[in-house]
């Protein structure tokens, strides 16, 4: 034989769900906001990855330029400044008079995301991509000391949050006021005298 229930225990219990139902709702809240955060933090350093991984690719192609015209090795560092966003570099590289220009020319471009574009939009590269090179050492072909020429490549872009300011000097103040918003890499390239003694 069955015992009756007091009235007022089913009610109870169904508050009770519900109470559980809402706590569950507010702790699944947190964690589907947690992840929309982790979802922008990963986007945005996916794109640092892709920036750094297209100013390796256009500092090796400047690199290996330089190597294979290494006898005009003086031809393409700039006068001043530098080459990609902001310099002088025409779009078209036809009328370069000789291939030191011409690549200086197509490497200009490069920085500046002619590789691929958008809606009309360069999207190739860096955000505010920017070469230089510069001569480290002199070569010095006098017998006995025979030291190579020793050239910096250097390639600098803009970051999408601040870290530790580089200490190479590529695109130096170019990127607003705060230096840790840059990035740079550079490689350092050695021009053997074979000749030499």
């Amino acid at each position: 034989m069955l015992t009756p229930r007091a009235p007022g225990i089913r009610g109870r219990q169904a508050g009770m769900t519900m109470l559980e139902v809402l706590i569950t709702l507010v702790i699944l809240a947190f964690g589907l906001l947690g992840l929309a955060g982790l979802q922008v933090k990963i986007q945005t350093l996916e794109m640092e990855a892709y920036q750094r991984a297209q100013a390796i690719l256009v500092l090796r192609d400047m690199s290996e330029r330089i190597k294979a015209n290494s006898s005009n090795v003086a031809s393409y560092v700039p006068a001043s400044g530098n080459y990609g966003t902001g310099d002088t570099q025409p779009t078209s590289c036809t009328g370069a008079a000789n291939q030191a220009e011409r690549d200086v020319c197509e490497w200009s471009n490069a920085l500046k995301g002619a590789s691929e574009s958008s809606s009309g939009t360069r999207v190739g590269a860096m955000i505010g991509g920017r070469g230089c090179i510069q001569e480290i050492q002199a070569a010095d072909t006098t017998p006995g000391v025979c030291r190579p020429g020793v050239y910096r490549v250097s390639v600098a872009w803009q970051g999408l949050f601040p870290t530790s300011a580089p200490t190479l000097n590529c695109g130096t103040g170019q990127y607003g006021s705060s230096e840790a918003i840059r990035r740079a890499i550079s490689s350092d390239i050695v021009i053997g005298l074979p000749t030499c003694v």
